[in-house]
């Protein structure tokens, strides 16, 4: 197989890589190919979040309540007929009729578009003390234990502006697994949330490096 081959491979596989499943074969050879393909890591780390999400759906409440048309839509619609009125004095009632039934089916489609479903509550947070190679860095951060793997949750400031941060979970064998990255914003606080398919019992630690490899922060779990 060609490399580029191999590249739309794993491309195609990354999608249940990051929601942790495959079999330990399977996903020690996507990590094989993540250790040296920037693009997929990339990638990767587009879909590090739909894991966080997908955990947070509770399929008992989904028909538990509609959230309410955004405000203000009931206003924007009273001026959609009043104007449609103004502009058509010679013929009120059809031309409001319509334009009323034609706002109403937008707002009714709009409302559809809106429904969500219910957030459960957040699960418990574990602070893990965090150490940082510069004092340029200040970073804390709390990890998460889920059914699929571990996501950590960091705030810092003093990362690099534009600069790409990548990090990783260390498993019980040493094995640094991709957690994602981020783009540090220099003196301003940034928040991200990152997720390893390790789970919080296999990982014991993780770091955040530099585009040249560098440990900058780091945390034993």
């Amino acid at each position: 197989m060609t490399d580029q081959g191999e590249h739309r491979r794993v491309r195609e596989q990354l999608g249940w890589y990051a929601l942790g499943h495959g079999t330990p074969e399977e996903r020690a050879g996507v990590r094989a190919h993540l250790d040296g393909c920037a693009a997929c890591r990339a990638e990767l780390a587009e879909l590090a979040p739909l894991p966080a999400w997908l955990a947070r759906v509770d399929p008992d409440r989904l028909d538990e309540q509609q959230p309410a048309p955004p405000a203000g839509l009931g206003d924007a619609v009273l001026a959609r007929i009043a104007a449609e009125s103004a502009a058509v004095r010679n013929r009120p009632s059809r031309r409001v009729l319509a334009a009323a039934a034609a706002v109403g089916v937008a707002a009714a489609g709009f409302g559809v578009g809106w429904l969500v479903r219910p957030v459960p509550p957040q699960p418990p947070l574990e602070p893990v003390a965090v150490e940082v190679a510069t004092t340029d860095i200040q970073a804390t951060a709390n990890v998460i234990p889920h059914t699929w793997g571990v996501e950590v949750r960091l705030v810092g400031e003093g990362f690099t502006a534009g600069a790409v941060y990548e990090v990783v979970v260390t498993d019980e064998d040493g094995t640094a697994v991709p957690a994602g990255q981020f783009l540090g914003i220099g003196p301003g606080e940034l928040s991200c949330n990152l997720n390893s398919s390790v789970l919080r019992e296999d990982a014991t630690g993780f770091e955040v490096l530099a585009a040249d490899g560098t440990v900058v922060a780091s945390s034993q779990l």
